[in-house]
């Protein structure tokens, strides 16, 4: 029995300590994106494989830009459309998720998410698509190393190159290209308004580019867009 203890204390260390250094390695990587770029993300990774499984030479879009060289346009519509209280919040918007908690409950089923810039980002750098018990705690984990390391400048920029925004088509500068051939920066209220309305089903949209409801949420960011504060 004495042994037997002896050895549980000892793999419960073992997994304690090999989480926590884990946990420090991806502390590193944020450290180190607050000056670097990040090149690709675990879902660009993801993305990609799946993409080669079907076709051995499938490339993704994607072309870094920096913040400045992408339209406000863009940037506003983003806010308004998936984090209104992006600047103020410390990570989480706690009244949204309350929102999205009982909208779901009222129709039984996940229709509304209350996920964060700070928490998308989070998802897309670190996080597998598969879904795991331990997948919400991590990504709050990460949230709370993005906003400690980073200021909201620098969180915003590198969200906004490494989302998915279509098949195989992430950031900014190429999602514009393949929708509008204009560059990030180049993007008027509309076409930012309805890039924003795709994000929360890229891959569907970029097939259904005239759905109903991708048309009807691009007008009610159209008139948000104009009282949403960018970092």
């Amino acid at each position: 029995m004495k042994k037997f203890r002896y050895w549980s204390w000892r793999i419960l260390l073992a997994i304690f300590a090999l989480v926590l250094l884990y946990q420090l390695w991806i502390f590193m990587h944020i450290v180190w994106w607050v000056k670097f770029n990040p090149s690709t993300s675990s879902f660009m990774e993801d993305r990609l494989e799946v993409m080669q499984d079907k076709n051995p030479d499938a490339e993704l879009k994607h072309k870094w830009v920096p913040y400045e060289k992408i339209s406000n346009n863009l940037k506003r519509a983003l806010v308004a459309s998936e984090d209104a209280k992006f600047v103020d919040h410390e990570g989480f918007d706690w009244e949204g998720i309350q929102k999205a908690y009982e909208k779901n409950m009222k129709k039984g089923k996940i229709v509304a998410g209350g996920s964060t810039i700070s928490q998308q980002l989070a998802k897309n750098l670190f996080l597998s698509t598969k879904r795991t018990p331990w997948r919400k705690g991590e990504e709050v984990i990460i949230t709370l190393m993005l906003e400690a390391a980073m200021d909201k400048r620098r969180i915003f920029e590198i969200y906004l190159n490494v989302i998915e925004w279509g098949n195989g088509v992430f950031g900014a500068e190429a999602a514009a290209r393949y929708y509008y051939r204009t560059s990030a920066s180049g993007l008027s209220a509309a076409q930012a308004a309805k890039l924003a309305a795709m994000v929360p089903n890229p891959r569907y949209y970029d097939k259904h580019r005239e759905a109903r409801g991708l048309l009807r949420k691009t007008g009610i960011i159209l008139a948000r867009m104009n009282s949403a504060e960018i970092p």
